[in-house]
């Protein structure tokens, strides 16, 4: 063999090479790095234009609401006044053409019919209140 004898252990030209050819991991660097250069100008690109300036203060007021309660009896209680039920139409059509339209906040005790909770859902809907709430207590663990 060429190169001459390494005493009894000789190398072959054909034996595994431990080092790591890491041009192509360069070669892709480079070509990601220059996508990125000529990318990245591009989207962020902005056209710069004079706005107008304005100031307004944010409406922190709540929007009005109505209370109506439910009792376990299915008695009525508006505004923490008691109604009775062929009152109710009229005090929702009242209360829906004032502006802003409030919202309905019910409040029913835990034994309440269903059937009459309904119906005062039904009542807001047609007298014109389209955004009911229901309002529960908290549960303290």
């Amino acid at each position: 063999m060429a190169g001459g004898l390494l005493g009894g252990d000789e190398l072959e030209e054909d034996s595994f090479n431990p080092e790591i050819n890491t041009t192509p991991l360069v070669d892709v660097m480079l070509v990601l790095l220059v996508i990125f250069i000529i990318t990245v100008p591009a989207i962020q690109h902005a056209v710069k234009i004079d706005l107008p300036k304005a100031a307004a203060q944010q409406d922190n007021k709540p929007p009005a609401a109505v209370d109506l309660a439910l009792d376990n009896n299915g008695h009525l209680h508006w505004d923490d006044r008691d109604i009775a039920d062929s009152e109710l139409p009229a005090l929702i059509a009242q209360a829906a053409a004032r502006q802003p339209t409030p919202e309905l906040h019910l409040r029913a005790e835990r034994n309440t019919p269903y059937e009459k909770v309904v119906q005062v859902m039904a009542a807001a809907q047609t007298g014109g209140l389209d955004k009911i709430g229901f309002v529960t207590q908290a549960v303290s663990p």
